[in-house]
């Protein structure tokens, strides 16, 4: 048995069959687009129902939804008529999903949900089917077969709602124009929401974390400065706080052997001047990006003064999973 080349023939029917529904997108698709995104904006939902794979479907497409700024929720039609209708109120979308368009659960719970005020959007492939003729807008996701060999589970026809599916949160996304920075606010715990909620002040180390020195101390005494705060970089300030320079554990390395008297020599005969460093109101994400360019493994945060307020550690990274 040539199990690739059966693989690829589900590929192909899959495929073949999502096609097909866009092709016959039409008028239909638009309404049901407009309808949701008046109201989502009258702070209504879509309530997405279905049964058994379609259920599963509508699980999944309802999290799409939610997840790009079109909030829905899903209503178990077994549960419906036993108070779970308390989910649905005037003003919402139901999204029905029912590939024979006769599932007796669905058909159950629509008498319910006519005595509310609400648009009935029905994806099913039998545009003909009691739920069609039951619905406000027909999503046609009727497909030629399926890609179980013995025509029996539900493969092309799931795939075709899940891709209708998608095909109605992204054209809503761009038509309420939900941008990047929604999405993260919605995914704060994702990569995604890390790079763009994240600001440099949210992973810094504050002042009491630094070891902030005028330029006349010792190495010595800077030294037993930075261990103080267990930091490995000195932050050297004039009398104003002005940023003057940095010196770090690495400085101290270079200098060592080649200066005796390192420890009782003032530091600013060895910091860095004028060091890279970064407002604190940037994004988290640039501080990687300066860290890679310039191979450095600290970085000066400063105000809107331009005075040192913090200090980023290439080791604080992966604690904030920037790295």
């Amino acid at each position: 048995m040539d199990f690739l080349a059966k693989a690829r023939r589900v590929f192909e029917i899959e495929l073949s069959a999502t096609a097909a529904v866009a092709e016959r997108l039409d008028d239909g698709f638009v309404r049901a687009v407009e309808a949701i995104r008046a109201a989502v904006e009258r702070r209504g939902k879509i309530v997405v129902v279905g049964v058994g794979k379609s259920g599963h479907i509508g699980e999944k497409i309802a999290g799409t939804l939610t997840s790009t700024g079109s909030p829905a929720v899903v209503l178990n039609s077994l549960n419906a008529m036993h108070g779970d209708l308390g989910v649905v109120a005037d003003g919402d979308v139901i999204l029905a999903l029912s590939s024979s368009g006769e599932t007796e659960e669905i058909m159950n719970v629509l008498p319910a949900l006519a005595r509310f005020d609400v648009q009935i959007v029905a994806m099913t492939g039998n545009p003909r089917s009691s739920l069609a003729q039951h619905s406000h807008i027909v999503l046609d996701v009727s497909v030629e077969q399926e890609a179980c060999p013995l025509q029996l589970a539900p493969t092309s026809s799931t795939t075709a709602m899940l891709v209708l599916g998608d095909a109605l949160a992204m054209v809503l996304l761009e038509a309420r124009g939900f941008t990047k920075e929604d999405f993260a606010r919605f995914h704060p715990g994702g990569k995604l929401g890390r790079t763009l909620l994240l600001k440099v002040r949210d992973i810094m180390r504050s002042v009491e974390q630094m070891a902030l020195v005028e330029p006349a101390l010792t190495v010595r005494e800077t030294l037993l400065k930075m261990a103080d705060v267990r930091a490995g970089t000195a932050v050297i300030v004039d009398a104003a706080g002005a940023l003057l320079g940095i010196f770090t554990h690495g400085d101290f390395g270079r200098h060592f052997r080649t200066h005796p008297d390192l420890l009782e020599r003032r530091v600013d005969d060895f910091m860095t001047r004028r060091p890279i460093a970064i407002s604190a109101e940037k994004l988290a994400v640039e501080v990687l990006h300066l860290f890679e360019q310039n191979r450095i493994d600290d970085l000066v945060v400063l105000d809107d003064t331009q005075r040192p307020i913090g200090v980023v550690d290439s080791q604080d990274l992966a604690r904030f999973r920037l790295v």
